[in-house]
């Protein structure tokens, strides 16, 4: 009975231009694939910070954070909202479901905060959205600039102007933003004994500000042969020009800013404060595009760095603090080095069982066709070349040649029976067909169900499980068109045997006579087999409810991060010299290379970068077990060293608890302390904290209206305080054991605080 295989062993050409086109198409889509670490997850967040400089944490809630998160709570596509209100800023966080297109949701949220627009106070800042990587929260490069001749604020406007350009420029490069800079800024401090002596105020300054330091086009003239465009000197330049800005004029007399305020050219209020090695420095972020290769963006980024090192100002250091692919980089290497040993594993297990070299081709080519064909499914599917895809390339070697050694041992068999090679395989082939194509099918849809699991495992395995069931399926390609025809080609006619596979042979009828012998055996005790068969599988329950559990092992990216908390008082410098503490105590570590960190009033966050594998005993879970033992006895600071989690996740933590609940925060906050007390006696948690706290002082101010004569006689009004009992400021309603991964430290300019206080949060995770 004839087959459409046969049509590929009479004429094989057919069945060599079909596998070298598959090898062909695989190599070009394989080649454009992008390499990642990590599946792409389509995990997003949209950030809305508001400013609202000078109101009080309840004000920001109240008056910015309540009325945005109801506007923006109706759109579609949201997981959850968080927000956050400081003293002066209101932070709203959308998360996105998995796979939401951002786009969209960024659309309807700008849609949404403009209909608002009128509610929110005129004085505040307008909204200002950041759609960003719910799964990584950070850059993937940090590059520090420090220097021992140029200040910050002149090292900021130097990377702003010179630097940053260059890096924005790369290919696949979204943005690049500067951290722990600081902007020049003119600073003018009010006199307010002189201010109030001139019966001014305030108000006053800052309208005589806005009504004299401004920009103004002009326009152009024009003559009959030439035309001039025409500049206004409208806005102020230098202090000298401040100084002299006429603030009012009264009975002839004029009053400038000079004459009520001190003028100085200096910078915007710091708010937070970068190092690296030591020293004060300003970060590069440079933040690739989603789906990217981001091995080619860190070369292009080390070459640029290269290119710029010579151009450099005297006494000014360039350094990689933060690489985020060396990890990923060295799992490829290794795990490409891995597929390489196990197909010559493979291929040496093939020869010696099948006892010949020209046999044993038959299957070793179909390997490489199978596991490069697969790339035409990634390519089609949009997946990249990361870790989970090139595992499942690993695991798909030892199946692919399972068809191929099927086929060649069949065509063995039947020329050994005294058919023709041609003949054999046609047979080979019609026989083969079925069962081809029901193995290709069962080991496909036993891996394929993986790929449709829900959630961020669904996500992250998808791409795993369907690279491994297009390699097996290519193979049943492979096993059906090219191995009958090189199976015709390679086993000997008339079946004969070398010397080798005559001993191989042999040695195979040993192993089937113990077997046989065992078989026996075990069927004569079948009773105790069965009973011991029962034995270990009763014993594998306890063993499998005391094992660990975990997604993934955790993996040593020769990294170690350290969270910082100080005092909720603590100013930037006093948190400065906590972090440069922490940071000596993590150099005295034998395995440290380098640290860095970055520092806001009463908080931080750095970390340690360790040598390399090689050139280190203890991986980096056992160096945060001693740096934690270091940092524990450190007072008025408490310092948490963390690894980076095995895996991309939207959570920032282990464990979440979200309290839900219409108490107000004072007494919200007795419930909170009472879930941390519970978590701290469990006595397996490392660090359990809540964003609730109410412990940052605060002086009111009653203002009070006195009439107050003017020299001429004449009543007017002037403004007195008093500071009153402390207020308290507090956080949101979060309890977070067990931290997991670094938090966001890409601050907007427009931080004030570290104890935000934010409404109750709109879902419970845990």
């Amino acid at each position: 009975m004839k087959s459409f295989t046969d049509i590929f062993i009479k004429h094989p050409v057919l069945a060599i231009v079909v596998n070298v086109a598959i090898l062909l198409i695989g190599l070009r889509a394989s080649m454009s694939l992008p390499i990642q670490q990590f599946p792409k997850i389509e995990s997003s967040s949209i950030i809305i910070t508001t400013v609202y400089i000078g109101a009080s944490a309840e004000n920001v809630r109240g008056f910015l954070t309540t009325p945005i998160e109801r506007a923006v709570s109706a759109i579609s596509g949201i997981d959850y909202i968080e927000s956050s209100s400081t003293a002066g800023v209101s932070v709203v966080t959308i998360k996105l479901k998995l796979n939401h297109p951002r786009t969209e949701a960024l659309a309807e949220v700008n849609a949404r905060l403009q209909q608002i627009r009128g509610e929110l106070p005129a004085e505040a800042e307008p909204p200002t959205i950041e759609v960003q990587r719910a799964d990584r929260p950070y850059a993937t490069f940090y590059i520090a600039f420090n220097s021992d001749t140029m200040p910050i604020p002149a090292l900021t406007d130097w990377l702003t102007r010179q630097i940053q350009p260059q890096f924005a420029t790369l290919a696949n490069v979204q943005r690049v933003g500067i951290e722990g800079g600081r902007t020049l800024a003119m600073r003018i401090w009010i006199d307010p004994q002189r201010l109030s002596a001139l019966g001014l105020t305030a108000g006053d300054v800052s309208e005589a500000l806005r009504r004299n330091n401004f920009l103004a086009a002009v326009g152009r003239t024009k003559g009959e042969l030439t035309q001039i465009d025409l500049l206004a000197n409208t806005d102020l330049r230098t202090v000298a020009e401040f100084e002299q800005l006429i603030v009012e004029q009264r009975d002839g007399a004029t009053i400038r800013l000079g004459d009520v305020a001190r003028v100085e050219l200096g910078t915007d209020e710091a708010m937070m404060i970068a190092k690296y090695a030591g020293k004060e420095s300003v970060y590069l972020s440079v933040w690739p595009l989603p789906g990217v290769n981001e091995i080619a963006i860190s070369n292009a980024i080390k070459a640029k760095m290269e290119e710029l090192r010579p151009t450099l100002p005297p006494g000014t250091n360039m350094d990689f603090a933060w690489n985020g692919t060396v990890f990923m980089e060295a799992s490829l290497k290794e795990i490409s080095k891995t597929l390489a040993e196990t197909v010559l594993i493979v291929g040496l297990v093939v020869f010696i069982f099948m006892g010949s070299i020209r046999t044993a081709l038959v299957p070793l080519i179909a390997i490489p066709i199978s596991l490069v064909g697969a790339g035409i499914f990634m390519s089609l599917m949009g997946f990249s070349l990361n870790l989970l895809t090139i595992l499942a390339i690993v695991l798909a070697v030892g199946l692919v040649v399972d068809d191929a050694i099927v086929v060649v041992e069949n065509v063995q068999r039947h020329v050994r029976e005294g058919k023709s090679r041609t003949d054999a395989a046609l047979i080979s082939a019609r026989e083969l067909v079925g069962p081809i194509i029901a193995m290709t099918i069962t080991l496909a849809v036993v891996y394929a169900p993986i790929g449709f699991q829900g959630g961020l495992t669904g996500v992250l395995f998808r791409e795993f499980a369907f690279t491994l069931a297009a390699a097996v399926i290519v193979s049943g390609i492979v096993a059906i068109t090219l191995s009958p025809v090189m199976s015709a080609a390679m086993v000997r006619q008339g079946g004969k045997q070398n010397a080798f596979t005559e001993v191989v042979n042999r040695a195979f009828d040993r192993v089937r006579d113990v077997y046989s012998h065992m078989l026996e055996s075990a069927l004569r005790m079948r009773w105790a087999i069965v009973a011991a068969s029962l034995l270990v599988t009763l014993a594998a329950v306890p063993l499998y409810m005391f094992s660990g559990r975990e997604l993934a092992p955790v993996e040593d990216e020769k990294h170690v991060f350290v969270i910082l908390q100080g005092a909720p008082d603590s100013t930037l410098q006093e948190s400065s010299k906590q972090a440069s503490t922490v940071a000596e105590m993590f150099k005295q570590i034998p395995e440290s290379k380098g640290v860095w960190s970055i520092v806001t009033p009463g908080s931080g966050f750095g970390g340690m970068i360790a040598t390399d594998w090689n050139d280190r005993k203890r991986n980096t879970k056992q160096i945060a077990g001693e740096a934690f033992g270091m940092l524990s006895v450190l007072p008025g600071v408490q310092a948490f060293p963390v690894t980076p989690p095995p895996l991309p996740g939207a959570g920032q933590f282990d464990v979440e608890l979200v309290l839900k609940s219409q108490l107000p925060p004072e007494q919200l906050l007795g419930v909170a302390q009472q879930v941390l007390a519970e978590g701290n006696a469990a006595g397996i948690f490392m660090y359990v904290d809540t964003d609730l706290k109410i412990d940052l002082p605060q002086a009111r101010v009653i203002v009070d209206r006195d009439k107050v004569a003017d020299p001429d006689g004449a009543p007017r009004h002037c403004w007195t305080s008093r500071s009153a009992h402390p207020a308290a400021n507090s956080s949101p309603y979060r309890v977070s054991p067990a931290f997991r991964r670094p938090p966001h430290h890409e601050h907007s300019t427009s931080s004030s605080s570290r104890t935000p206080y934010a409404s109750t949060p709109a879902s419970c995770r845990a």
